[in-house]
């Protein structure tokens, strides 16, 4: 390996200390979160610092014909960021400046190292806020969010990912830099560029530098919640509430698995008897306190047994970290499930019309039953997005074909419902056939037209999307 003429031509550009070749650090780098996808052994992970140093590791992997893999903080939950045999691991995690934050045109210019609660922290210094927060918004990174196009749990009043994303500076599979968008307010000039890469997963480019718009940080916030007999009648609330013109800031469901196993991981005295729990907020500050009064009728009408509001700031950020604690808490759950901490997660992802979301939740119900396998249902009920947890026994073949039957017939139900394979975890590995029955044939056929026209040898991020 220490011969290889790549490595070789890596070190040259971008020094040793940055092109790592550790077995053990080759391991850590082979996947992201998603359990049950095939990951490769790269050859070699890099970090550059800079743009130029990206160009330098494309263009070194062009030359020898080697795929490269993009990697940001591998939070993802979709396979996207697995790497294959023999690859370039191009992690971004050294390029974590933020490069401006500009509160007159209310835009932030980062690279795309920058873990996404650090750029909120630093917006909100000046008064700002950047709405988009992942559930790993801790560790997770803005170039990843963009990648995946992720979501969150404010996505309901505020939007996903692609909402915020202005402007792109993208290193191309030839080795040239792109810089697609604007920095203004307005702008139709041309194809929209910046919205083909965004959700792109690392197939058409590698983002170097972002530029993300913020507004005016949110007035106080309330929270408050409803706690339901049935996940169905949850379900129903979550649509009242959409048909009343209600627009809560946040508008979470956990299911009874979820609450116990979060009481488990962090006892907090959340309702452990319930079916389902809805937390929701709103930041509407001196029309809080009446919003989430409407809020309250609309689930008591639905047939909520118990309502209540945070009491203070405190209380409602132990709420809201609860519902953060969910994937953790589930993990546990799933590990102390199985002998031999064999017990794992295939995690779903589908969203559904928010008139679908009973539906939704009922057919979740009788697929874990004819399937035999635990699931737990977690996600962002005000968008109809919803996350199924499948608890399988990775020890036991029967047990992870159980488990695969049910994610199908999840997926399958999804999109019967007028839904998405996918609502903010994004495609990688995990959904692939299910994309192609969603988008059918002819959406396939633009999919690969795009990709072979930017990336025409197929070396960036092989495998993913299509």
């Amino acid at each position: 390996m220490a011969d290889s003429p790549l490595l070789a031509d890596l070190r040259a550009a971008l020094g040793g200390a940055a092109v790592l070749t550790d077995p053990d650090l080759l391991r850590t780098h082979r996947r992201d979160e998603a359990d049950l996808c095939a990951a490769g052994t790269p050859l070699v992970v890099t970090r550059p610092r800079d743009t130029e140093e990206v160009v330098a590791v494309v263009r070194a992997a062009a030359r020898h014909g080697v795929p490269v893999v993009p990697q940001g903080a591998r939070t993802g939950l979709a396979g996207a960021a697995n790497a294959v045999d023999g690859s370039v691991v191009l992690s971004t995690v050294a390029m974590d400046k933020i490069l401006e934050i500009d509160p007159v045109s209310r835009i932030a210019v980062v690279q795309p190292g920058v873990v996404n609660a650090r750029l909120a922290r630093a917006v909100a210094e000046r008064g700002l806020y950047y709405p988009p927060d992942p559930g790993s918004w801790e560790s997770s990174t803005i170039g990843g969010n963009v990648a995946t196009n992720a979501g969150g749990m404010c996505c309901v009043k505020y939007g996903v990912t692609s909402e915020y994303v202005l402007g792109l500076e993208v290193v191309l599979a030839s080795g040239e830099v792109l810089r697609t968008g604007r920095r203004t307010a307005k702008g139709v000039a041309g194809y929209d560029l910046t919205r083909l890469f965004v959700g792109a997963e690392g197939t058409l480019g590698v983002i170097t530098e972002i530029t993300v718009a913020l507004r005016p940080a949110p007035e106080e916030s309330l929270t408050m919640v409803a706690v339901f007999d049935t996940t169905a009648a949850a379900g129903a609330a979550v649509a009242d509430i959409a048909a009343q013109g209600l627009t809560p800031s946040l508008l979470e469901l956990l299911d009874r698995t979820h609450l116990v196993a979060i009481e488990a991981y962090r006892p907090m005295g959340l309702r452990t008897d319930a079916q389902a729990l809805l937390l929701a907020a709103a930041d509407t500050g001196a029309r809080a306190a009446d919003d989430l009064a409407r809020i309250a009728e609309v689930c008591t009408a639905a047939g909520a047994s118990e309502v209540y509001a945070a009491t203070d700031a405190v209380e409602a950020a132990a709420l809201l970290q609860a519902r953060r604690s969910a994937h953790p808490a589930m993990e546990k759950f799933a590990a102390d499930a199985f002998p031999g901490g064999n017990g794992g997660l295939v995690i779903d992802d589908v969203a559904v019309p928010r008139g679908s979301l009973a539906a939704l939740l009922d057919g979740v119900a009788r697929i874990a039953a004819e399937c035999d396998v635990p699931i737990g249902v977690v996600g962002h009920a005000g968008d109809g997005n919803l996350h199924p947890n499948i608890v399988i026994d990775r020890a036991d073949p029967a047990s992870v074909e159980r488990g695969r039957r049910a994610f199908d017939e999840i997926m399958r139900l999804g999109l019967a419902l007028g839904g998405t394979c996918t609502g903010e975890h994004g495609v990688g590995l995990l959904k692939r056939d299910w994309l192609a029955r969603e988008i059918g044939p002819v959406g396939v056929r633009v999919h690969q037209a795009i990709k072979a026209a930017l990336d025409p040898d197929g070396l960036f991020n092989p495998g993913k999307v299509l």
